[in-house]
């Protein structure tokens, strides 16, 4: 019997309530990896930033994406699109004080929690999808994705609304993992890492850096550039292992259960860190672009 097909907008529905129901649940555990709560990877550099220890790593990683966005002393409108719980967004209010940023999630947890790590900032998270803003056009000076766009599969939409919300001139700097090649293409071995990779943190897909590429253009940003900072990301990816065990030993000990959301985050992060070891498959991406 053939089977019947199911629209592509059920996977995307679905993969929202996924996602919301992972970060939900998993996003306490992030403090274990990052006291600031970021919720990346870092970005490494010789005699600036101390390999041992992340949080010298991943707000390394904030600093690079911030800079990029070429802020002056005016005042400033920032948004991040997937702001976990914010810590991109303290990072860059704590250096540019007319700066006035914002958030959107789709957890209530994020959103709850992040906003009593805003407090007394000029910054608030919101409850939003970035794929759908609220907001009007033309409202932001800049925009940010970390980690964050590759839940919706690095769509379209996601640039097509952030281009909308941009004020002409406006910058976006993305900062993610991108496949080098089209995934039918994979090595077996990238190809098993990337599936489990997508299954474990709720990614509807990575697309290609060329297509990204093309995609970009298409919506009508300019100057893109695609720094490939894959090896400045790994002495961070490294510690994954390490990480994994040490938050196990921890729940163990205490006696508490693991939940079932922070398997797949733990899982998610193995695989993470498996998939960087094909790096003729993979590659760790900082973009920037212009409207």
């Amino acid at each position: 019997m053939k089977t019947q097909s199911i629209p592509q907008s059920f996977y995307s529905e679905q993969n929202k309530i996924e996602i919301t129901d992972f970060y939900n649940e998993a996003t306490e555990d992030y403090e274990f990896w990052s006291k600031d709560y970021n919720m990346h990877f870092g970005y490494f550099i010789p005699f600036k930033t101390n390999p041992l220890k992340r949080d010298s790593m991943l707000n390394e990683m904030n600093h690079q994406v911030i800079k990029r966005l070429n802020i002056n002393s005016k005042k400033h409108r920032l948004i991040d699109l997937g702001c976990g719980m914010g810590s991109t967004m303290r990072f860059a209010l704590q250096r540019h004080k007319k700066m006035i940023a914002y958030g959107v999630t789709l957890s209530d947890f994020q959103l709850k929690e992040g906003n009593k790590l805003l407090k007394g900032k000029n910054g608030i998270i919101l409850k939003e999808n970035y794929n759908d803003i609220s907001f009007r056009s033309n409202s932001f000076d800049s925009a940010v994705a970390i980690e964050s766009f590759c839940h919706s599969g690095h769509s379209r939409n996601s640039i097509k609304e952030t281009f909308r919300v941009l004020k002409p001139g406006g910058r976006l700097v993305i900062a993610d993992a991108f496949l080098k090649k089209d995934p039918k293409h994979l090595c077996k071995g990238g190809k098993y890492a990337y599936n489990r990779l997508c299954s474990h943190w709720s990614l509807e897909k990575l697309e290609t850096r060329d297509h990204y590429k093309t995609l970009l253009k298409d919506v009508g940003f300019k100057d893109i550039t695609f720094d490939n900072v894959s090896m400045r990301v790994a002495p961070s990816v490294l510690h994954v292992p390490f990480a994994i065990l040490s938050f196990i030993l921890k729940k163990v000990f205490s006696f508490q259960p693991i939940k079932k959301e922070s398997l797949h985050n733990l899982k998610g992060s193995f695989y993470a860190l498996l998939s960087g070891l094909h790096m003729k498959d993979f590659g760790y991406y900082v973009i920037s672009a212009t409207k």
